[in-house]
């Protein structure tokens, strides 16, 4: 397979048609042009990557090199201690805090979760369903309300698309 030879031929009745310089041939992409449109994807596909990695803290790092490593100049024995009581604990408050702030932003940023609760001391009253309850909906409102909750409901799917774009 040696294409850069080129074809030679002694018969001059031989002949052959070039179907892609001919006019009617579709319009071919320069390599330039396939060259810049290459690298817009890789970029594209970068930058998905990224969001993705932006919308899930909770995945973590990883790293493939197995030459990359570090060192803790904390923990090593001649490290001197630095940290007294007091300080120990503002710092396990603050750490306390950020859990909790993480629980919150994880709870936010992912509503299709939902809420459980695990205590059997919860309770709640029911004010729609009792005896005593006044019946509210006609039949124009009923229809309003189907027309809303579509409504909600292609809303929540473009929320989830936005908030999950790598799917």
């Amino acid at each position: 397979m040696h294409p850069e030879v080129g074809v030679t031929s002694a018969d001059g009745a031989c002949c052959g048609r070039n179907y892609f310089d001919r006019p009617a041939a579709v319009e071919m992409e320069d390599d330039e042009f396939a060259d810049e449109r290459a690298a817009i994807l890789e970029e594209a596909a970068a930058l998905k990557k990224l969001a993705a990695d932006y919308m899930h803290p909770e995945v973590g790092v990883t790293a493939t090199d197995a030459t990359v490593f570090g060192r803790n100049y904390f923990n090593r024995p001649s490290a001197p201690e630095t940290e007294d009581e007091e300080d120990a604990e503002e710092r396990a408050r603050v750490l306390a805090d950020a859990l909790a702030l993480k629980k919150s932003a994880i709870d936010y940023m992912h509503p299709e979760v939902g809420v459980t609760s695990a205590d059997g001391a919860c309770c709640g009253r029911n004010y729609f369903d009792r005896p005593a309850a006044v019946e509210m909906e006609d039949d124009e409102f009923a229809d309003e309300r189907a027309a809303i909750l579509e409504e909600a409901a292609a809303l929540k799917k473009l929320a989830a698309d936005y908030m999950h774009p790598e799917v």
